[in-house]
């Protein structure tokens, strides 16, 4: 058994942990020793390994949007930021926009919501369903009545590949990763222990929770702190198209299930219906739900999707935060050097960069010093306060 210290321990080095320690390591003013641990170092059922990749400014809250904002420079600049000795990550980064559809009754969410990406300088256009048409000719536009589309600033990419950039830069920079499934005390000297399963601790005086799911079901309450944070199943499926359509988005359709683009075919996926959306540990794709849900709500709306060939799919988590769907982020009251950032709820890869940037300034300055996260911190749990985010993807 070997008891080691350190300055910062991150559970968790998927995108988040990965982009906390990057942006942590890369600062003038911090010069202490970090350590990543993470229990799947294959990161084979990671959520940043397995999500549909993709960033929008379509939320309807002002910090996802100018999250989101900073997280499109920080992606088209990731060849110049995350190099190292020279060479350049690539993440195939296409910015084909997010296309949000909604018929008469929700048209007054969507114009709302378009004022204010408008208002924080996001690049949407909204649409009726006449210029829908003409721009989406393959689109079924007969219920709509409008939807907004993002010009430019939106799209998807490599998101297993972000993760990696920021894994390589921060060894790079000296960040220390260690492969072991970790738990978390609190020490008796003001500072925290981490176990490791492979019988070391580091000892730390902060602790950054970045661990997903587990982090809420197992960290935080090992620290003394609960939180609604559990794990949802999302299944991606793909499938091939004979008929070529021009110019596809990253398509939501009001029912929530979404498609774009991947390749020479597509994938797709939705949340299931509410009495199958239950916390799961498994893998397993639910194929009942794209032949009864997913499948018929694309064939409506695009009729070239009527004749489809079904490929593979897949399954992975969410940490989903029951309370608001918005992430936990910052320091914890009463937990002296306890720091979170989980419960994304599906939005971790394309805020990982604003996150993990303001978290490195939160820890090494005491406050926010480029974007105010603060409205995302945990205290709103208690003052039950959940941000109203309409955008739920």
């Amino acid at each position: 058994m070997k008891d080691r210290t350190a300055d910062v321990v991150i559970i968790g080095g998927a995108v988040m942990g990965a982009s906390v320690a990057c942006h942590l390591a890369g600062r003038d003013d911090f010069t202490g020793r970090i350590v990543v641990v993470e229990a799947d170092p294959a990161y084979e059922t990671c959520a940043s390994a397995r999500s549909a990749a993709s960033i929008r400014q379509q939320f309807s809250t002002a910090i996802n949007i100018e999250i989101s904002l900073y997280g499109i420079r920080f992606l088209r600049e990731i060849g110049a930021a995350l190099a190292v000795n020279g060479e350049r990550p690539v993440i195939d980064l296409h910015e084909g926009g997010y296309l949000f559809l909604a018929t008469p009754d929700k048209v007054g969410i969507l114009e709302r919501n378009h004022r204010l990406q408008q208002e924080l300088g996001a690049d949407i256009g909204m649409y009726d369903a006449a210029k829908l048409k003409q721009k989406f000719p393959w689109l079924e536009v007969a219920d709509l009545a409008a939807g907004c589309h993002g010009r430019t600033g939106e799209g998807w990419f490599d998101g297993y590949g972000l993760m990696q950039a920021f894994r390589k830069k921060a060894r790079a920079l000296g960040v220390e990763y260690v492969s072991a499934k970790a738990s978390v005390e609190a020490d008796g000297a003001g500072g925290w222990r981490v176990r490791l399963s492979n019988g070391d601790s580091v000892t730390a005086p902060v602790v950054v929770n970045c661990a997903g799911a587990s982090g809420g079901t197992e960290i935080c309450r090992q620290a003394g702190l609960e939180v609604p944070v559990v794990p949802r199943k999302r299944c991606v499926f793909t499938f091939d198209c004979r008929e070529k359509l021009d110019r596809f988005p990253l398509l939501v359709d009001p029912t929530g299930t979404y498609v774009r683009p991947e390749g020479t075919g597509y994938i797709c996926g939705s949340a299931p219906p509410a009495d199958r959306d239950t916390d799961c540990s498994d893998f397993e794709v639910d194929h009942d739900l794209f032949e009864e849900h997913i499948w018929p709500a694309l064939a409506a709306r695009i009729p070239a999707f009527e004749a489809i060939r079904p490929g593979p799919s897949w399954a992975g988590t969410y940490d989903m935060n029951l309370f608001d769907h918005n992430a936990f982020i910052g320091a914890v009251p009463g937990l002296e050097g306890f720091y979170l950032a989980l419960g994304f709820s599906g939005h971790g890869l394309q805020q990982s960069p604003a996150v993990g940037r303001g978290l490195a300034e939160l820890i090494t300055t005491g406050t926010y010093q480029s974007l105010d996260l603060s409205p995302l911190s945990v205290d709103r749990l208690a003052a039950q306060r959940p941000i109203l985010e309409k955008n739920v993807v």
